[in-house]
């Protein structure tokens, strides 16, 4: 049998892959950043203050709502500020922190990636989905040693 070594560049993982405590801890930060809306509403925060009406025109389809509840969820976890402006009416601006502007360039990395990639996943989504389908009706589907056609 011959030894195999290691991809170059790629790390050694650790034996013990699931800590607790560190799935929780990543598994609360993806359910914030790997939301549709706050990865709208931080991208448009990349472009500096904005009022309520002005994100919410912004991201178009967005309800009062989801945005209140986005904004506020982005203000809990640190990632927003909001400033009250003592005018008559009172004027509210959000900008992201130096922890939200942080996650700007992770988020843009990852819409970039989803653009590039969409037609390569929509791709296997269909050649997965025909294969099941003929497994399903009885005939086998492609596998390994077999070409797709």
């Amino acid at each position: 049998m011959t030894a195999r070594r290691p991809q170059e560049g790629t790390s050694l993982i650790p034996g013990n892959l699931h800590v607790a405590e560190d799935c929780r801890a990543v598994s609360e930060v993806l359910a914030r950043v790997g939301d549709k809306w706050t990865v709208l509403v931080v991208s448009t925060l990349g472009d500096g203050p904005k009022r309520f009406n002005e994100l919410r025109r912004a991201l178009g389809s967005i309800s009062q709502r989801m945005l209140t509840l986005t904004l506020r969820g982005l203000e809990r976890d640190g990632l927003v500020t909001r400033t009250i402006f003592p005018t008559i009416p009172p004027r509210v601006e959000y900008e992201l922190t130096r922890l939200g502007r942080s996650l700007l360039e992770p988020v843009s990395s990852l819409g970039l990636w989803a653009r590039q990639n969409r037609s390569a996943i929509a791709d296997a989504r269909y050649r997965f989905d025909a294969a099941a389908a003929r497994t399903k009706a009885g005939r086998p589907g492609p596998s390994a040693d077999r070409p797709v056609p």
